[in-house]
């Protein structure tokens, strides 16, 4: 079919090039490429000859090469995540991706789902697209691989957690000490036997926060039961199986503190199939924890203010900002809903 021009479309059979808008305008390769770029020296007449073959073609600009070759960044971050589709990190990416927007940066994001090989996948081939830099939520136990691109350039900052074996800035929750303010709190309303129910020990966030909770508990010479701590991935089985442990015997517990806003859902569905009601602080808030029959007190982090404080570093880090890794600690608050404020039988 012929074009706007009267001249015969080129038959390509992928991605039309600056080859092709020539072909159609009838001009040569450096006249479309100072048409693209904006570069001054095309007559009007002819610089809207080569307009209209970029309309007729859809043929844009290949921007990553472009910039490589002219020695610049690419303009474009990753950021892998445990799993996009948690609450939590969703906020945290969106929070990223505005940061990104304002350095008129793309950004890509991958989730890992707490598999360390697919988390190297995942940065490696960013790096191999030329990401100029990384936000991580480590999974892997020796981030060593990534040396080698920060070498060559690569910004990596580490949120939530740190990395291992990389000497990079990390950004953080005061997982410890949000633990211990739940814990206070429920020993404040006369609880005494205090259960815990956290993800698996491996992953820092959760060993923190549960680290967390035995200090609380010791400080207030409060031994903490053979039955009273479950780690793991909460699955229904293993939610059911933990609370039959922790709500039954001659001491059961009187109040539960959950490590995480998956594993206080799967907790307060098991309850609601139980007579029990002991009392309950979810670290993390999540959707509709203030709308149900006992709304849910917890120890809420900020993961806005966490993409946001991590892409901040990334971008100055980007602009030349050097000196030693920096680790950021952001606070928790807790927010007093009615299931934490549930006190103590006699």
């Amino acid at each position: 079919m012929p074009d706007e021009l009267g001249r015969p479309a080129p038959e390509t059979a992928g991605r039309p090039t600056m080859k092709d808008v020539a072909a159609v305008a009838g001009v040569g390769l450096k006249t479309v490429s100072r048409v693209v770029n904006g570069e001054p020296g095309v007559r009007e007449e002819t610089a809207e000859r080569v307009r209209l073959a970029v309309a007729q073609l859809g043929f844009r600009r290949n921007d990553g090469a472009r910039l490589l070759r002219q020695g610049r960044r690419t303009g474009s971050v990753g950021l892998i995540v445990e799993d996009v589709s948690d609450p939590f990190y969703s906020l945290l990416n969106r929070a990223v991706e505005e940061v990104a927007r304002a350095h008129g940066s793309l950004l890509f994001t991958g989730s890992s789902a707490e598999d360390p090989e697919r988390e190297r996948e995942l940065a490696l081939a960013f790096c191999a697209r030329r990401a100029d830099g990384l936000i991580i939520v480590p999974t892997a136990a020796d981030h060593g691989y990534l040396a080698l691109e920060m070498a060559a350039g690569t910004a990596v900052v580490a949120v939530d957690r740190p990395v291992a074996g990389l000497a990079a800035d990390t950004v953080l929750s005061d997982n410890r000490g949000g633990s211990r303010t739940g814990v206070e709190h429920l020993l404040r309303q006369g609880h005494r036997r205090i259960g815990y129910l956290g993800d698996a020990p491996g992953i820092f966030t959760a060993a923190e926060r549960l680290l967390g909770y035995r200090q609380a508990m010791a400080a207030a010479g409060h031994p903490v039961g053979r039955n009273w701590v479950s780690m793991g991935t909460p699955d229904p089985v293993g939610i059911r199986l933990a609370l039959d442990r922790m709500l039954s015997g001659r001491r059961p517990v009187t109040a539960l503190v959950c490590g995480n806003n998956r594993t206080s859902v799967a907790v307060l569905r098991e309850l609601g199939t139980r007579q029990q009601r002991p009392a309950l602080v979810g670290f993390d808030d999540f959707e509709l924890a203030d709308l149900l029959a006992t709304p849910v007190t917890v120890v809420a982090q900020d993961p806005a203010r966490l993409g946001r404080t991590a892409a901040e570093l990334l971008f100055r880090r980007l602009g030349g900002e050097h000196g030693r890794p920096q680790r950021i600690e952001l606070p928790t608050r807790l927010i007093p809903r009615g299931s934490g404020e549930l006190t103590a039988g006699p």
